[in-house]
């Protein structure tokens, strides 16, 4: 078997300098085709619960990436390998079939490539990756796509408009559309087309190729651009991207405000990425794009939102109240424009289809929006219409993925304290989450004297998690 590239030399001087010594990944929500990793026949799972590293056959346990689809979920570990598990009716699994895996399995075939990072659409999966063996003549961060509209059920390497020494940046996956950036700021898009979210000036039937994006409307009075971009994240049918200088620039499906625009150009459309001109003067530093809403965190960690407001996904009440969001009626004013929904200390930020996670300064993590499979918060409700605290986990958040039902968080630790956490946190029972939480106060272990207290909550509340144990299988699990 070819051996991994060690982490250090993939990474080289941009690795972190607090580089953790171990890491963990917590999932709940929607289980119905096993996305969630865990054995249980409930086919939702309201507390999040880590993964045992057995289950990847690395007792390590160190994660570099995790994404969500809306059925499935990938992870990347330390030495580059990348795990699927969940649905795979439209091979995007990457391992040939078209069979649900219920537990994480290698990709075989990206064993030859030390995977960097990976994103998951509705049906399909993608990853950004640098081959172990390279003779110069490729780039060193190169795309494999699989899965729905990507041609095959297997990983695939695609270059699509770009040159083979092109690196590739980042990578976002739609409902069917996918979006690549480059390391020169450079779009490229493919997929389908017929909301304009490939950003090309029109609309078009059928499977489209990649092609660069060229035309950027900076403002409307003046012909489109070419603009340098940063950072770039797929909805459902619509786009979004951040420039070099932190503008935030929308395309696509426009038909509940997740454009932000006041008006749209094309109907219910922007054919051609536009400016969100109420973000004018505000630097923003990334964008997140649900099912029909979009969030975006400034450089100064406030978190603004628009779009769909029906599941609540927001964070701005329920849709009758002020900011009234409900298709088909009358437009509120703040339908189609970014409002501010939290004014500082947001640090990392995801969207599902329906749900928006984040996370803050002081550790926390918060949810809101369509609950009812647990995805969004701890509240036994349908629609969590506020931000509410998701006290599960602990470590240091280093990554929050969501998906169509279900959410994932990825967290280091690099601590002997952080560690011990990690250690008590797995073992706490209704039981002994008196004392547990007696000692984690007393060492300003927040986070897991939040988990002791929720725990006693939840079994008080007749909590219908525990229903068995969710790593049953993980010994004899086979990769």
């Amino acid at each position: 078997m070819t051996l991994k590239m060690n982490v250090e030399e993939i990474l080289g001087d941009s690795k972190p300098t607090n580089f953790p010594t171990k890491s963990a990944i917590y999932l709940w929500g929607y289980n119905q085709c096993g996305q969630t990793g865990r054995n249980c026949n409930n086919g939702h799972l309201r507390i999040p619960k880590r993964l045992h590293p057995k289950l990847f056959g690395c007792p390590g346990g160190l994660w570099l990436d995790i994404a969500c689809g809306r059925e499935h979920t990938a992870a990347v570990s330390s030495d580059g390998s990348l795990f699927t598990w969940g649905a795979n009716d439209f091979g995007q699994l990457g391992d040939g079939t078209e069979e649900s895996g219920k537990y994480p399995n290698r990709v075989k075939l990206l064993e030859t490539e030390f995977v960097k990072s990976v994103s998951c659409g509705a049906q399909c999966t993608a990853v950004i990756a640098q081959p172990i063996e390279n003779d110069g003549a490729t780039s060193t961060s190169r795309l494999w796509v699989w899965g729905q509209n990507q041609g095959s059920n297997y990983p695939r390497l695609y270059y699509g408009a770009f040159s083979q020494k092109t690196n590739i940046l980042q990578v976002s996956c739609g409902a069917v559309h996918v979006v690549a950036l480059s390391e020169d700021g450079l779009l490229q898009a493919w997929g389908y087309n017929e909301y304009g979210q490939l950003g090309r000036g029109f609309t078009c039937e059928g499977l489209q190729g990649a092609r660069i994006l060229n035309a950027y409307a900076k403002f409307l009075d003046e012909a489109p651009e070419l603009v340098k971009i940063s950072q770039v994240s797929c909805g459902e049918y619509h786009t979004a991207a951040i420039s070099e200088n932190g503008e935030v620039y929308t395309w696509g499906l426009g038909n509940i405000g997740q454009l932000g625009h006041c008006s749209l150009q094309y109907g219910d459309k922007e054919l051609v990425p536009r400016r969100v001109a109420s973000l004018d003067g505000i630097a923003v530093k990334k964008v997140a794009c649900g099912g029909v809403h979009t969030c975006a965190i400034t450089e100064k960690g406030a978190l603004y939102a628009w779009g769909g407001a029906h599941a609540g996904q927001l964070g701005l009440g329920p849709q009758n109240g002020f900011f009234s969001c409900v298709p088909c009626e009358s437009k509120g004013l703040f339908q189609d424009i970014p409002v501010l929904v939290i004014p500082a200390g947001v640090q990392l930020i995801a969207c599902g289809h329906s749900h928006t996670l984040i996370s803050t300064k002081d550790g926390r993590i918060h949810g809101w929006g369509y609950n009812s499979y647990g995805q969004a918060a701890n509240e036994k409700s349908i629609y969590a219409w506020y931000p509410s605290p998701v006290d599960w986990c602990v470590g240091e958040v280093r990554k929050l993925a969501a998906g169509g039902g279900h959410s994932a968080v990825l967290t280091d630790f690099g601590s002997l304290k952080e560690l011990c956490e990690l250690k008590l946190a797995d073992s706490v029972t209704f039981s002994n989450a008196s004392q547990i939480e007696d000692v984690a106060s007393r060492t300003g272990s927040d986070a897991l004297a939040r988990i002791c207290e929720r725990l006693r909550e939840d079994f008080l509340d007749g909590g219908d998690c525990c229903c068995e144990d969710e790593n049953d299988g993980a010994d004899s699990h086979q990769h």
